[in-house]
């Protein structure tokens, strides 16, 4: 099998003979053979063991034939080589156990170090980089997002100290911006280097900001990790999470190749709202996989004619895979997506079957 570089061109707005996918939280719950692995290790205790992490990181590949991998791993990783002692508690997700409340707090944080804290992660890396014939994208979390998570302790629903601190102490919030914006910026240089073919910031939760408020606490920290990182010729990935739709206007002087979209923006008012400047990623509804199969792919067929529009569409989901996704469909969604897409540029329908949904 020769290598599959898709994800790559469609990244930088080449022409692909059929559209690349992979899914967000790929390897996961909703693969038996994954959840056997569970039952043994936990997230954390994978991630410590490069030959399996790299070996969860590849079953998606062989099982349902994407186009892409993404890195076994977790966005709370590197925050444990600045100073903070967290766990993975299963149904709740990160527990901090000394959150950030005060000047202080944040004041302690120190450097990270990858290559003395995190080998492990790097070393899956390695691995896969010579294992895999299809790019390895790797990741961070977004400062906002792993910011939420330190100062509410645990995962949360309305943010209030976040934003209490955020609008109550902005000094205090732009220290741990930045002090959060150079770990990501090093984490994924790292990354890069160990042998990543594109990597993506994960900003789940920053929808729960007001476009202002976005603007002024966040899109700065968000641009210069970009800024920082723009030598590397790799493709850089956006995805600003969930109800992130009224941000997408603020977006248009990133550094980055390609921006993620959740499913409450159509794909052709997503592209407006960017003015056309970035690829796009996305936008099944992930809970539309619990429809049958011929719901599922008239979905996706629409969403497909609009991606291929113009150049630049890698389908995904609109957020992470849920355990309860059927491997069986997304097999099938797979297939359907390569077969159908393939078609579509084949017969030179770009743009019309997406005027048949209004």
């Amino acid at each position: 099998m020769s290598y599959n570089d898709r994800f790559i061109r469609a990244c930088r707005k080449e022409s692909v003979d059929r559209v690349p996918v992979w899914y967000m939280r790929q390897a996961g719950r909703y693969d038996p053979d994954y959840r056997k692995i569970k039952e043994k290790y936990s997230l954390l205790e994978i991630c410590k063991q490069p030959e399996l992490a790299a070996e969860v990181t590849m079953m998606p590949i062989r099982k349902l034939g994407v186009d892409a991998a993404i890195l076994y791993s977790d966005i709370m990783n590197p925050v444990g080589s600045i100073g903070i002692d967290f766990d993975i508690v299963q149904n709740i997700g990160p527990v901090i156990a000394n959150p950030i409340r005060s000047r202080a707090d944040v004041e302690r944080l120190k450097p990270i170090d990858v290559e003395g804290d995190l080998p492990h992660i790097l070393e899956t890396i390695r691995i896969l980089d010579k294992e895999l014939k299809v790019p390895l994208i790797t990741f961070a979390g977004a400062p906002f997002t792993i910011a939420s998570y330190l100062i509410e302790g645990r995962p949360s629903k309305n943010y209030l100290r976040t934003k209490a601190l955020m609008y109550g102490e902005p000094d205090v919030w732009f220290m741990l911006m930045d002090k959060l914006g150079d770990m990501v910026i090093t984490y994924l240089r790292a990354h890069i280097e160990a042998g990543g073919k594109a990597f993506q910031l994960f900003d789940s939760w920053v929808g729960a900001l007001a476009p202002d408020d976005f603007e002024r606490f966040v899109l700065p920290t968000i641009s210069r990790i970009f800024e920082s990182l723009s030598d590397l010729p790799q493709p850089k990935i956006y995805f600003p999470g969930v109800s992130s739709g009224e941000l997408l206007p603020k977006l248009g002087g990133l550094k980055a190749d390609v921006i993620g979209l959740d499913w409450r923006v159509s794909i052709p008012e997503g592209r407006r709202r960017l003015e056309n400047r970035f690829a796009v990623q996305g936008n099944l509804d992930p809970v539309l996989l619990e429809a049958p199969i011929e719901v599922i792919e008239a979905e996706a067929k629409k969403i497909i004619d609009y991606g291929i529009q113009q150049p630049g569409y890698v389908f995904n989901l609109g957020h992470g895979l849920y355990p309860e996704a059927s491997l069986d469909k997304l097999r099938q969604l797979t297939e359907f997506i390569h077969r159908y897409s393939a078609q579509a540029i084949a017969e030179g329908t770009t743009g019309k079957g997406a005027a048949d949904h209004g």
